[in-house]
């Protein structure tokens, strides 16, 4: 029979062991849960806007709202735009051996389909290869962010761009089944809520994304007919001119007109850019429409005559190194493209 000492030992150990366990729980660090929004006026505001347009009912809405959680990494995203990079910073993201590779590699494998979207809508191939590339690396990163999330976050929380994200979540309420492949709240993209292989925002799908593939709903994510075909009839509807120019290199003269413009929209026909010192290195038709973009490039500035089809790909994104970089990326898909084939 073990003596009395032997056990109150035994007890005081398990006492111990047990206390030390309840002290590591109340140590351990704590997950902490983004927060869900606060529903409050402007909530209700915009749920019965949304039911008043044809969408799902107030109360169907502020349910839906009552489960995204404000993240607070999609405003520190949103404050850190990677267009904020000079060119010479901003080009090696976008335009290396690996995004060129694979971007040959994607239009090798899909070339039937991509040369038929492109004489189906008028547009390069390798434009819409380009924007997939530098959007997604051709679909393996769609976005972490749920699109509920994103687009409450920045609707409620981001006051600069409030109302452009307010627009942009009224119009995923009022997508139906045929532009949504899934459920709102199992929807995933980037940090501003743009979705799948082309990162259309709820806006641009409504307006432009396709059901190329005939199944009665626009898939985004795994129909790769809808994917292409949304691109393309994206630049074709913002007025992408078939066989025409997209920028050239410009040489400015010593004594070129010092220039500034305003945008992207070509406005200057080419002999007119010419006569004030900046001659396109390439030939261009006199009479194009042109403007005048100047980069900061790696070994000192570059100067860039740049035309209505430069400006469409900038409807993508207004950033003119955007544009740049689509161009550049088409220009190397499509060239190791046509030494890829037999």
């Amino acid at each position: 029979m073990p003596s009395i000492a032997r056990c109150l030992s035994a007890k005081i150990c398990v006492l111990l062991i047990c206390a030390f366990a309840a002290g590591s729980a109340v140590a351990a660090p704590r997950r902490v849960a983004a927060a869900p929004p606060t529903l409050g006026p402007d909530e209700r505001a915009f749920a019965e806007e949304v039911a008043s347009a044809g969408g799902p009912s107030s109360s169907t809405v502020l349910a839906t709202l009552s489960e995204a959680q404000v993240q607070q990494s999609i405003l520190d995203a949103i404050a850190r735009p990677a267009e904020a990079k000079p060119w010479r910073d901003y080009r090696p993201i976008f335009i290396s051996d690996k995004r060129i590779d694979d971007g040959v590699e994607f239009y090798r494998d899909n070339r039937a389909l991509l040369d038929r979207i492109g004489k189906e809508y008028g547009v390069p191939p390798e434009i819409v290869v380009a924007i997939i590339g530098v959007e997604t690396s051709y679909g393996r990163v769609t976005g972490k962010y749920r699109v509920l999330d994103a687009l409450a976050t920045l609707a409620f929380h981001y006051p600069p761009r409030a109302p452009f994200f307010r627009g942009e979540l009224k119009q995923l309420f009022l997508l139906g089944d045929m532009h949504l492949a899934y459920p709102i709240d199992e929807l995933k993209g980037s940090y501003a809520g743009a979705m799948g292989w082309g990162q259309f925002m709820p806006t641009s799908i409504a307006k432009w994304a396709k059901d190329e593939d005939g199944d009665a709903r626009i898939d985004l994510w795994n129909s790769l007919p809808d994917i292409t075909a949304s691109v393309a009839n994206y630049f074709a509807e913002h007025g992408w001119e078939p066989g025409q120019p997209v920028a050239a290199r410009a040489q400015p003269a010593a004594d070129a007109r010092d220039l500034h413009p305003e945008g992207l929209e070509p406005v200057y026909a080419v002999q007119q850019m010419e006569a004030w010192g900046y001659a396109p290195l390439t030939h261009v038709d006199a009479e194009v429409a042109s403007t005048l973009l100047k980069l900061d490039g790696e070994i000192g500035p570059e100067y860039w005559l740049t035309f209505r089809n430069f400006y469409v790909i900038s409807r993508y994104n207004r950033s003119p190194l955007y544009s740049m970089a689509v161009w550049q990326l088409s220009q190397e898909i499509a060239n190791g493209a046509a030494e890829a084939t037999p």
